[in-house]
């Protein structure tokens, strides 16, 4: 049984601790400015307490950190400040660069470092979610979820390569939804949106009502996914394509971001008033 610490256990975080638990591992989290939510989360899951990271730090073998892609260094800099020396997995969704920068700022502290790319939502069923991994220390990662619900693939040693895959394949998903939005707000702004619904209708029958609540979905998500955005525009341009789309993607997202706790999926004509004002 390894001792396990989750940084931060959101939606997707503890879907991963749940995993590590079916392993037989014992899971830990820091409820030191931490949110109800995220309380009533850990205790629903039995997740133990240790209340502040410098105690997470000086008990777990492995920390896992799934939090927003512009927070990933700052928590890895706590970490490396408290003297962790166990395995590290960074599973956020950041460029290949910024996880190879991490990895070596951690790796010169004595911490084994393993980068992570997760594509799917929580996972709470098989098959649905995969936790990419790529390091020279990635398979004992892997070996702490080998009872699933969450599937494992470790993809190489080179650190870099799992938040590139990572990268690669959100720029389509996430992409082409900040698209839609876009191409609503524009149609709307110019009094063709019925016309163009008519139109993709006939394309495809019932594509219209699928992009509505594709746009509705990803409002709860986008205060997450500005930043991931950047960190793909930053991927693009170092491989050398141009990085533009995402950049504008991010500001889509973030002309939606205040929709992040609604308690109700809002009505697209109040997601288009909101696109439209700046």
């Amino acid at each position: 049984m390894k001792k396990i610490g989750v940084l931060h256990p959101g939606e997707m975080g503890i879907s991963m601790a749940v995993s590590a638990q079916n392993n037989g591992h014992q899971v830990y989290w820091v409820s030191e400015g931490r949110s109800q939510k995220t309380k009533n989360r850990t205790e629903k899951h039995g997740l133990t307490d240790l209340t502040s990271l410098g105690k997470l730090c000086q008990t777990c073998d492995a920390i896992l950190s799934i939090c927003p892609p512009d927070a990933a260094e700052n928590v890895a800099n706590q970490v490396i400040e408290q003297g962790f020396k166990g395995l590290y997995l960074d599973a956020n969704a950041i460029s290949p660069q910024r996880a190879r920068m991490i990895g070596s700022k951690m790796e010169s502290t004595g911490i084994q470092f393993v980068d992570g790319g997760i594509i799917g939502g929580p996972a709470w069923e098989p098959k649905s979610t995969w936790l990419y991994l790529s390091g020279k220390d990635a398979s004992g990662i892997g070996n702490y979820f080998s009872k699933g619900p969450l599937e494992t693939k470790v993809i190489g040693t080179e650190i870099g390569k799992a938040s590139a895959l990572k990268m690669c394949y959100a720029a389509y998903s996430k992409g082409t939804t900040a698209l839609l939005c876009a191409i609503l707000g524009a149609a709307e702004s110019l009094g063709v949106r019925e016309e163009l619904y008519g139109q993709w209708d006939m394309d495809e029958s019932g594509f219209s009502e699928q992009v509505n609540q594709r746009v509705a979905r990803v409002t709860a998500k986008a205060w997450r996914f500005e930043g991931e955005m950047k960190e793909i525009a930053a991927t693009f341009q170092e491989a050398g394509m141009p990085s533009g789309f995402h950049e504008a993607a991010a500001d889509i997202y973030h002309r939606i971001l205040g929709f992040k706790d609604a308690e109700q999926t809002p009505k697209i004509k109040d997601i288009l008033q909101t696109l439209l004002t700046k």
